[in-house]
């Protein structure tokens, strides 16, 4: 039996959950959220606390009993807190810049690249090359901070590119002449 899927999902204060048909829906201060769950699983709903149910006990529905609670506990998460994703840029004459619902990007090539923000997820642009993503649906937020960093992904020469924060990037050492 799945170790993540036994442990059960507590509440937090000011959200509240509703699950009908196989769908739930979260709404807390940030937002709302709705996901279908799997028809091999079940939530049942006690007061404060969720408890992720399988029908059987087969290898598919353990793991899907997993997921599907990792995936509960960040739209909990979500709608309380929210997520974010911090991008860097880094190059000579890389920068960002923000319009409107969009993120106009100069990487290097011949154009700038102009990049729209799905509904849900917001940017905030520091110092011309630090791109803070942030949402209530982690998969979403993820989704459009990997399209970001495949514009220009950093290259292990020089570093040039977008990268995540926490990212490390692996230099290589550069070609040397024979003498």
């Amino acid at each position: 039996m799945s170790r993540v899927g036994k442990k059960p999902i507590p509440v937090p204060d000011k959200t509240k959950i509703t699950y009908k048909d196989k769908v739930i829906t979260v709404q807390g201060e940030k937002g709302s959220l709705e996901r279908t769950i799997h028809p091999r699983i079940d939530l049942a709903i006690d007061g404060g606390i969720i408890n992720v149910t399988m029908a059987n006990n087969d290898r598919e529905s353990r793991a899907l009993q997993g997921l599907t609670r990792s995936l509960v506990a960040n739209m909990l998460t979500g709608v309380s807190k929210g997520f974010d994703r911090v991008l860097e840029i880094n190059g000579i004459g890389y920068r960002a810049e923000l319009k409107g619902k969009s993120i106009l990007f100069n990487l290097g090539y011949s154009h700038p690249i102009n990049f729209a923000l799905p509904d849900g997820i917001s940017a905030n642009i520091e110092k011309n090359n630090v791109v803070k993503l942030s949402g209530i649906d982690k998969e979403l937020l993820g989704r459009t901070a990997a399209s970001i960093r495949q514009l220009r992904p950093p290259e292990p020469y020089k570093g040039k590119g977008i990268k995540y924060a926490e990212e490390y990037i692996q230099r290589k050492a550069g070609k040397t002449g024979t003498k």
